[in-house]
């Protein structure tokens, strides 16, 4: 609080002059409000929460069930640094061309959309990662499945089939 101290007059007999007044601030509850302040804010406040994407997995059972799925209706995606291959079939067939594109809104994602008006939702995705992708690659591509609302794909290791694709096919 503030204090104001006043000392009495001058000597005696002499002419009287008054003092300055000195003041002295008490600074305490200002800083204890700085501080609840902060704190309050401190605590009410929400940092940015991660974003996490749901990935569901198959119960891990003793006996191995294989779910049947056509291969008209699966579309084999391979990642690559700056490039995604693409094919629908096995890439042992000498009918089936592989095909590439790139990671923007008018690449894979038209892909994804335009076999998902031809076939349906019924369709999987199986993502195979070259050599040369990198983890950014993997979310760009599982992003992607989110975004075109594809909730039926597959996460593998890149087979010798479809490499030898690749490199017969010269893209």
């Amino acid at each position: 609080m503030a204090e104001i101290s006043q000392d009495g007059g001058g000597k005696k007999g002499g002419k009287k002059r008054s003092k300055k007044a000195s003041t002295k601030i008490d600074m305490t509850p200002m800083v204890d409000l700085g501080f609840l302040l902060i704190t309050f804010f401190m605590l009410t406040t929400t940092l940015a929460k991660p974003v996490v994407m749901e990935l569901n997995m198959p119960d891990k059972t003793e006996t191995e069930e294989k779910s049947p799925v056509k291969m008209s209706e699966t579309l084999t995606v391979i990642p690559d640094a700056e490039k995604v291959y693409y094919y629908q079939g096995l890439p042992t067939d000498a009918t089936t061309q592989l095909q590439k594109t790139d990671y923007s809104n008018k690449g894979i994602r038209t892909v994804l959309f335009d076999l998902k008006k031809r076939i349906g939702d019924n369709f999987t995705i199986v993502i195979k990662a070259s050599k040369g992708a990198k983890y950014k690659n993997m979310v760009d591509l599982l992003d992607e499945c989110v975004i075109t609302g594809n909730k039926r794909y597959a996460i593998l290791e890149i087979d010798p089939d479809s490499e030898a694709l690749i490199k017969k096919s010269g893209l």
